[in-house]
């Protein structure tokens, strides 16, 4: 378990790390090529990033193997969802609420690199447990 002040450390190296893959890559890839950047960056920044990992749907004592995946599990604590889309709609927040609620993390940050300016890109979610 980390503390307030090591999930805030590991948040903004999210952020900070995205801001630098969007200003060298810009709007216009995939999703994938950003997720293997980003990746990358947080890895240069010694964390550790788990990709494309398996969430599995659980109800009562069923568990479902419904091929959701996070895109991005950093430190083992947050979690990224990337998104190529024109404008960031109130189903992607509760995509990744649901991701939060599903996984037990608290803290995602949902990116949607298809933006001139990645600020206007990212929106960070919190999970109230």
């Amino acid at each position: 378990m980390y503390s307030r002040e090591e999930l805030e450390r590991i948040a903004s190296a999210v952020v900070d790390s995205a801001y630098r893959v969007h200003s060298a890559l810009g709007p216009g890839l995939l999703e994938s090529a950003y997720a293997a950047c980003h990746a990358y960056e947080l890895r240069e920044r010694g964390l550790q990033v788990r990709c494309q990992v398996r969430l599995p749907v659980k109800y009562r004592e069923l568990e479902i193997d419904a091929g959701y995946r996070l895109d991005l599990l950093v430190g083992e604590a947050v979690v990224v969802e990337n998104k190529v889309v024109r404008a960031l709609e109130p189903i992607h927040m509760a995509q990744l609420l649901t991701y939060l609620r599903l996984s037990g993390h608290r803290i995602g940050f949902l990116i949607n690199w298809n933006t001139t300016r990645i600020r206007d890109g990212i929106r960070r979610l919190v999970n109230q447990l």
